[in-house]
């Protein structure tokens, strides 16, 4: 196993130079995420109200090109499940995006065990669609998408990520670490389904670093959302430099439902319009999938 951050199950690796956990603090933050729902509550109520005069003023502001129906899949973070990005996808639908659930109860599991579900589930919508697939990630779910993203260009159109820690997956809070912990030492006691040592400190945890920090393919465009208000990562490790970054003033659980990073998110999958390129599956390929849209 590699050498541990003090007084932590995490690899060192995972916090490199330069980059630091939040404040212990600095999760007092996150209280905004309070308000983040109110303004999501009155912005949802205002576009039911306006109905189809508002659909199209905000196609007409947020969407760019003339495709629409786009498949879109929502990977939550850490601890998290589909549930905590349902209102971003509903924002997204009405806005003309075709969504689908990452069918992730928990985001508690071997990094490596969720890609590959991840690239199994996108593969089958690619079929299903006929056209590459953009992944929108929150937090750990935007680690995964990078990563799978490297992986498989030829099935991803474009990623978006909501506080990724991507440069420095061990740069959260030590709130967070308890968690972490906590799944470790569950798995140990021979709970199965949740991230182990192996998947935090050994090679498991080293692997799933290194291929989410490989160059990422010209073809996949790349935006990363991050706040310098976010209460539980550093803000700093969220900006890839190969990604458009874009700032947001939200906390990090409230990226999932701000309106103001839900209208980031369609801008960026906006900009990502045309890249869709159609899907060829190779021989051999025999997928399924269910319509998979979020409720």
């Amino acid at each position: 196993m590699d050498d541990q951050l003090e007084g932590s199950t995490l690899g060192s690796f995972l916090l490199p130079h330069g980059f630091r956990r939040p404040a212990v603090r600095a999760v007092i933050r996150e209280g905004r995420v309070v308000a983040e729902a109110g303004r999501y509550a009155l912005a949802a109520r205002a576009e039911r109200r306006h109905g189809r005069e508002s659909s199209y003023l905000q196609r007409a502001s947020v969407r760019q090109g003339p495709r629409g129906g786009d498949p879109v899949l929502l990977v939550p973070g850490f601890m998290a499940g589909d549930y905590t990005l349902a209102a971003m996808a509903r924002s997204l639908r009405r806005r003309g995006y075709r969504t689908y659930r990452s069918h992730i109860a928990a985001n508690v599991g071997c990094t490596l065990d969720a890609a590959a579900a991840l690239e199994a589930r996108i593969e089958a919508i690619a079929i299903r669609r006929g056209t590459r697939v953009s992944i929108v990630g929150h937090s750990l779910g935007g680690m995964l998408a990078r990563g799978l993203a490297v992986r498989r260009p030829d099935l991803v159109a474009g990623i978006v990520t909501m506080g990724s820690p991507m440069l420095a997956p061990g740069a959260h809070h030590v709130g967070l670490t308890a968690g972490v912990e906590a799944l470790v030492r569950l798995s140990r006691a021979g709970l199965p389904g949740l991230m182990s040592a192996e998947c935090v400190a050994g090679a498991c945890a080293r692997q799933s670093f290194e291929e989410s920090r490989e160059p990422m393919p010209t073809e996949v465009a790349f935006t990363a959302v991050y706040s310098k208000r976010d209460g539980i990562v550093d803000w700093r490790a969220c900006v890839d430099p190969e990604a458009r970054a874009v700032e947001v003033t939200a906390s990090h659980v409230g990226m999932a439902l701000d309106p103001a990073v839900i209208d980031q998110v369609s801008r960026a999958l906006a900009l990502q319009d045309g890249r869709g390129s159609a899907y060829r599956p190779g021989r051999g390929s025999a997928l399924e999938v269910d319509s998979g849209e979020s409720a």
